[in-house]
């Protein structure tokens, strides 16, 4: 079961413009491996505190933070902010994985990001001592895709309160418009371009984005899927896994674990913790 106590120690990461607020959670007895947690777009770094604190316990330390402007990481009014998704993807997890790597000086090193925390590594380059990237929920979407009795929402947070609140208040306000967390107006507006466009973020290869390296050699690469996973379906999933042609691909079922459900935020909520072993690629 989670360690529902643990709640990591406090520390600054130095990115690129911007301090970020992080907490690491040291192993317990030997160490396997450090590994470095890449958030989902809006859940913020306390969600993954009960994993985190999990995965200290089978021997990985883990450093978890917030992206710049938010959760913990926020120093002003969001209508302020100049941060987009980009700056998130690219700056933010790569200072992550930098202050990692001197955290830990010996042992391999573990990426895991979730939906957006799996978008940014094919940007830049990893340490040599990264030995497994994983990613959960990492997807190529797009708005047509969703399932039916999610489509609604999804239109309504593209095309229609999403664009006119994030307008007017020059920001997401998310929460008033019950649309999830509250986010820096770069950051939706790089988002809903994304999603809605075909090509994903292909367009922006070489200008907003660095040219990616999708073969990547070196550390193992898993991209996991979830199979009820609405936000990002498996077949989002599988896209994105066939720009990696050394990738390992799965979809995880809910009744592998005796879960009756998997999602895609709460893969790690705490009631969800027998799926967390397949998540780190510890034997189950």
């Amino acid at each position: 079961m989670p360690d529902q106590g643990r709640t990591g120690e406090k520390l600054l990461i130095e990115a690129e413009g911007a301090p970020l607020a992080a907490r690491f959670y040291p192993p317990e007895g030997t160490a396997g491996a450090h590994l470095v947690l890449h958030a989902a777009t809006g859940v913020p770094q306390s969600y993954y505190a009960p994993f985190a604190g999990w995965a200290a316990g089978q021997g990985v330390g883990v450093l978890t933070y917030d992206y710049r402007d938010f959760g913990e990481s926020r120093r002003g009014p969001l209508r302020d902010s100049k941060a987009s998704l980009a700056d998130w993807a690219v700056l933010d997890q790569g200072a992550a994985e930098t202050r990692l790597a001197t955290l830990a000086p010996d042992g391999p090193l573990w990426v895991l990001g979730h939906s957006l925390g799996g978008f940014g590594f094919p940007f830049r380059r990893q340490d040599k001592r990264v030995a497994q990237i994983t990613t959960v929920g990492a997807g190529t979407t797009h708005v047509s895709e969703h399932p039916w009795r999610f489509l609604p929402m999804a239109l309504a947070f593209w095309y229609l309160l999403g664009p006119a609140g994030t307008a007017l208040a020059g920001y997401l306000p998310g929460r008033k418009l019950m649309l999830g967390a509250d986010l820096p107006a770069g950051v939706y507006w790089q988002w809903r371009k994304w999603c809605t466009s075909r090509d994903f973020f292909r367009s922006e290869f070489g200008n907003i984005l660095p040219m990616p390296d999708f073969q990547h050699q070196g550390a193992a690469l898993r991209l996991l899927a979830m199979a009820d996973d609405v936000f990002v379906p498996p077949p989002a999933v599988q896209r994105y896994a066939a720009l990696f042609p050394q990738a390992a691909y799965r979809v995880l079922r809910p009744d592998e674990f005796g879960l009756a459900s998997l999602r895609h935020v709460e893969i790690f909520s705490a009631r969800n913790a027998a799926a967390w072993p397949t998540l780190l690629g510890l034997p189950v």
